[in-house]
């Protein structure tokens, strides 16, 4: 019962915001009135706010209040076609920054092995780099590959800022993809780090691979985790 009411406070609450019945850095009512509409202890409704906090919809100032957040800007965000991450964020004129995280060699998957079409002896690296709009981290890039494909990448890996551009100095010059596959999941304790969001923040993890065109050979499998609070996702029909 205890949740139940607590929850039903969040949904009203979002219901609200939803609608537009307050403005952005408009402060939201206390506690206390919270308390005596729902006639509820003070700790259900702070547990509410708390919640709602973690979701990001709503920030405090200790002594004034809880305030609905302003606007973030949503970046489009293309799901599918043939140009890399920070082609299509430098196309469309954001101030993108890479971080290259790791390069490792990783043990046998399955998936990954069987969408790269290697055996089970042969080697394969991860690469993984964070994406920065304008300071704020958004995304997390990993690319793996195989060592049979591109001899240097346990060496080449740990520098690579886009893996298209080194593709392409290897002699790949066309990209397209299978298909995609999209889920939702809650970020670990690792990534609310690198990413920088509450545990209450969804991610869209979005798995494909990049298909060197005329060859028809896969060049690697990828999985790019998204902070969902930061974008606007447009899928093309063809």
């Amino acid at each position: 019962m205890t949740q139940d009411i607590e929850q039903m406070i969040v949904d009203d609450l979002l219901k609200a915001i939803m609608q537009d019945k307050f403005r952005p850095n408009e402060r939201l009512p206390s506690e206390n009135e919270l308390a005596n509409d729902y006639k509820v202890p003070r700790i259900k409704v702070r547990n509410a706010l708390l919640k709602l906090e973690e979701m990001g919809y709503i920030y405090s100032q200790q002594g004034k209040g809880r305030f609905l957040k302003g606007s973030q800007q949503q970046i489009e965000l293309h799901l599918t076609g043939n140009k890399s991450f920070t082609e299509k964020m430098l196309g469309a004129g954001y101030a993108l920054e890479t971080k290259n995280m790791s390069c490792e060699k990783i043990a046998y998957h399955p998936r990954i092995y069987s969408t790269l079409q290697l055996s089970e002896n042969e080697e394969v690296f991860k690469i993984s780099r964070l994406r920065l709009i304008e300071g704020k981290p958004i995304a997390l890039h990993s690319s793996f590959v195989a060592k049979s494909t591109f001899p240097n990448i346990g060496q080449d890996g740990g520098q690579l800022r886009s893996m298209f551009a080194y593709y392409r100095k290897m002699g790949f010059t066309d990209f397209t993809s299978s298909d995609s596959h999209l889920s939702i999941s809650f970020p670990t304790s690792e990534e609310r780090s690198m990413l920088e969001c509450t545990a209450l923040v969804p991610l869209l993890i979005v798995e494909s691979n990049c298909i060197a065109s005329p060859q028809n050979k896969v060049l690697e499998y990828t999985k790019i985790i998204y902070r969902s609070d930061s974008f606007r996702y447009a899928i093309n029909s063809n």
